[in-house]
């Protein structure tokens, strides 16, 4: 590492910071301006306002606005050294586009990793603590997937039927579990409703009626109460649009292994959430790419042209995002790919403009 290169890891870690720290701020007034009635109205205190709301909400705001704000100090950056014609003179001392590169990837390799750290193992728990001050003063609360006709096949040979579950409760109302043997039914259960016991972490059927099919019929059984081991756990009940966000990485896993395992519908919309999570800080690495190539050459307006170009590139990466987001959560993409493709077409967009760009 040679003294350009510490200079620009040192320019670009300062303007990153200020940038983030700047569209923070923002973003903080903006929102209390919003939330300030309701705040109000619901008698929050100021200091739960700031330690729960805000202060849980800042590493995901840095999540979000890393790429942007990378990009932006990578513009105005280069855009001044291109400005000063110290690019010029770099390129005559014998540094290529390539060399000069190096120190811009190196410090957006290192920003992906701090973001996908935040992302997995930091923000779950704060988004926790943030959306239950959301629920309890702003009166925000994440949609429910499944409320009516929950199914769900805990085994191969369980199925069970759910008329409504209460996840503030745990109860399940209007069961039904269905045992097989082969292709046959061998026992079913009808149960007013069904609780969960978080002290042995068992379900229990309450007026319970047992039928037990045999050669000769069945056998009734009534139970005014009886515990049962099932795979199925009330979180994977109770899903919401906000779970992907509320779960580091492993448990994201174990959370998406137990919907394909108990056959629960619209499984692509949480992949998808997961997908997008773990592949949006690659976007750090390249509109970094995108942004050294764009400054690199002297434009016509400055700085600000720079900034302007560089601005709607960025808006045009996530607008691609969001536009394919939808076709991987009704199945028509793969979830992988739909998290994927943005960042491809881009990619190639960087490659094409790096191969064109004066050397």
């Amino acid at each position: 590492m040679n003294t350009l290169d510490r200079y620009i890891l040192k320019r670009l870690t300062v303007l990153t910071i200020m940038v983030i720290a700047v569209l923070i701020f923002v973003f903080i007034i903006i929102d209390f301006s919003e939330n300030s009635d309701n705040f109000t109205d619901r008698g929050a205190p100021l200091s739960e306002i700031w330690n729960r709301y805000y202060l849980n909400y800042i590493p995901e705001m840095i999540r979000l606005v890393s790429p942007l704000a990378v990009f932006v100090a990578t513009l105005l950056i280069v855009g001044q050294m291109s400005e000063r014609v110290e690019l010029i003179a770099l390129k005559s001392a014998g540094v290529s586009l390539y060399r000069f590169l190096v120190p811009f990837i190196l410090f957006a390799v290192v920003m992906t990793t701090i973001v996908s750290y935040l992302d997995g193992y930091v923000i779950p728990s704060s988004n926790a603590e943030r959306i239950q001050f959301e629920r309890e003063y702003i009166n925000r609360s994440s949609q429910r997937v499944e409320r009516h006709r929950i199914y769900r096949q805990d085994s191969q040979e369980l199925l069970i039927v759910l008329n409504y579950f209460d996840s503030s409760r745990n109860i399940a109302y209007g069961v039904r579990a269905y045992e097989f043997n082969g292709d046959e039914l061998a026992q079913r259960i009808d149960a007013v409703r069904m609780e969960w016991v978080d002290s042995t972490e068992v379900w229990r059927f309450i007026r319970a009626d047992r039928r037990i099919f045999h050669e000769q019929g069945y056998t009734h059984i009534f139970q005014a109460d009886a515990d049962t081991t099932l795979n199925i756990r009330p979180r994977d009940l109770a899903r919401t649009t906000a779970d992907i966000y509320l779960l580091t990485y492993p448990e994201i896993v174990d959370y998406l292994s137990a919907l394909r395992r108990s056959g629960a519908a619209g499984i692509e919309e949480p992949m998808v959430q997961f997908y997008g999570k773990v592949t949006y800080p690659i976007s750090i690495i390249i509109i970094t790419l995108i942004g050294v190539i764009i400054a690199a050459e002297r434009r016509k307006g400055g700085r600000g042209a720079i900034l302007g170009f560089g601005l709607g590139v960025s808006f045009l990466y996530i607008a691609l995002m969001k536009l394919i987001e939808p076709f991987g959560a009704s199945g028509t993409i793969e979830p992988l790919h739909a998290a994927l493709l943005p960042h491809i077409v881009f990619l190639l967009v960087c490659l094409i403009m790096l191969y064109k760009a004066r050397k």
